[in-house]
């Protein structure tokens, strides 16, 4: 589906490079593609939407539950916003590391293979965790 096509069934378009839907070989090139409307008709099968703005009923199976994350953030500042920690802990770098590692988002589930196995969690790689051994390199890069 293309923005700004008002039609809901598909529409040959003379496409040229930096056109969305089409990558040119050669510079300069257009190429005559087929591609459909924005307009949504009784033959699309799925879309993709977020709810914006909750209205006076609730939407059963939709906005009658609150589920939990599944997911948490990855980014280690992320983390910090979530759970509201200061970046700097009284200036102690691996104090506020070991909080942030500690307040990971983990998942936790049973092994699908062997079922009499204790239960198995898994974490996201923190990116960006400024840890003791990044603050040495970069002084050693200095």
């Amino acid at each position: 589906m293309k923005q700004g096509i008002f039609s809901n069934g598909r529409v040959r378009l003379l496409l040229k490079p930096g056109s969305k839907g089409y990558r040119a070989k050669r510079k300069g090139e257009r190429k005559r593609k087929s591609v459909r409307g924005c307009i949504v008709g009784p033959d699309i099968k799925m879309l993709s939407c977020t709810v914006v703005k909750k209205g006076e009923k609730e939407i059963p199976g939709l906005t009658d539950e609150v589920r939990p994350r599944r997911l948490g953030p990855k980014r280690a500042s992320g983390i910090r916003k979530l759970f509201g920690i200061s970046k700097t802990e009284g200036d102690n770098t691996a104090n506020v590391t070991a909080l942030v590692k500690k307040n990971v988002i983990r998942r936790t589930f049973k092994s699908q293979k062997n079922p009499e196995a204790p239960l198995r969690q898994k974490a996201p790689k923190i990116q960006r965790l400024i840890t003791d051994v990044r603050l040495r390199r970069k002084r050693i890069q200095k």
